[in-house]
């Protein structure tokens, strides 16, 4: 691991992304792939210079049949029996790949392979090929495969923390809650990220992921409930981070407090939380492996604490 936690605020990004992020922020959802794609263009160059050394990597690695059962392998150098990140992309679900970009998401593996943690970045089927619950399913198969095969890698495999972000924290939250959808959950994954995933399913007319929403989930809304991971959200012993933006798409920072007060209520004690201000949807993940280092050192703290 590295250094003890510090702080790095959003004044250490430069001036002109600073300035950007705080344009975009309160006007997010007005228009979400404009600014989506003005996010990603203001953080490429600084992922682009980020430190991307001591890390070997693996590119689609097969974990299953499907041709999207890929996964990119981020080894550290010298890695022994190293805690294993495995991280999951949005993309609404019917959207979405493991590399949004030359940098997004490589960066996250990245950062967490550079603090001597095995960094696993899946992909998975899209809708309306797979409908609920495949993406968590994918995930199962995903981490049944870590299990048997990133000792190889340098990883134990009983030391796994699975995270995903947007459609991918749907699935990861899917995966860690809805028995219903997933009659087992594996017992080497020692604790979950949830970062902006919608954890509540709906087709409000504010939307803008109503049809992708429909594609994945199916048409029927009486099922939208069943179908939700915070319906299901009453395990009161797996370790859970729960993190979301200050500027969202819509509701997913009400459906992520929503996932906190279940957990809350069956536990008797607050999960870990956090709401990342002065971040949009897309930042909350493009950030990391920058010098603006705060949520990445916060889930460091998690694996370290174990909670």
């Amino acid at each position: 691991m590295t250094e003890p936690l510090a702080r790095f605020p959003l004044d250490r990004a430069p001036e002109s992304v600073r300035k950007l992020m705080g344009e975009i922020g309160p006007v997010w959802g007005t228009n979400i792939p404009k600014h989506r794609d003005m996010t990603l263009a203001a953080y490429g160059p600084l992922l682009a210079r980020a430190p991307k050394d001591g890390v070997k990597v693996t590119r689609d690695v097969a974990y299953g049949t499907h041709p999207r059962h890929v996964v990119d392998v981020f080894q550290p150098d010298a890695a022994r029996n190293a805690p294993v990140m495995i991280f999951v992309h949005g993309g609404a679900f019917v959207r979405g790949d493991k590399r949004v970009s030359d940098e997004v998401y490589d960066n996250v593996l990245y950062y967490f392979a550079r603090q001597g943690i095995v960094g696993l970045n899946i992909e998975y089927r899209l809708a309306p090929e797979s409908r609920h619950p495949g993406g968590a399913r994918d995930l199962a198969d995903a981490v049944a495969w870590t299990e048997r095969e990133v000792g190889r890698y340098g990883g134990d495999p009983t030391r796994i923390y699975v995270m995903g972000h947007s459609a991918g924290g749907t699935h990861v939250a899917t995966w860690a809650f809805d028995r219903t959808a997933i009659p087992e959950r594996s017992k080497s994954v020692a604790g979950v990220i949830i970062a902006s995933g919608r954890v509540r399913v709906d087709v409000h007319p504010d939307n803008p992921n109503a049809d992708a929403v429909r594609a994945y989930f199916g048409a029927d809304a009486s099922l939208y409930d069943a179908h939700s991971p915070v319906t299901h959200a009453n395990d009161p012993n797996l370790p859970v981070f729960i993190v979301i933006a200050e500027f969202e798409n819509p509701y997913l920072d009400v459906y992520g407090a929503e996932l906190l007060h279940n957990l809350s209520r069956v536990r008797k004690r607050a999960p870990r939380f956090m709401r990342l201000t002065r971040h949009n949807h897309i930042s909350l993940m493009a950030h990391i492996n920058t010098e603006e280092d705060i949520l990445g050192r916060e889930i460091l703290d998690f694996i370290e604490q174990g909670r």
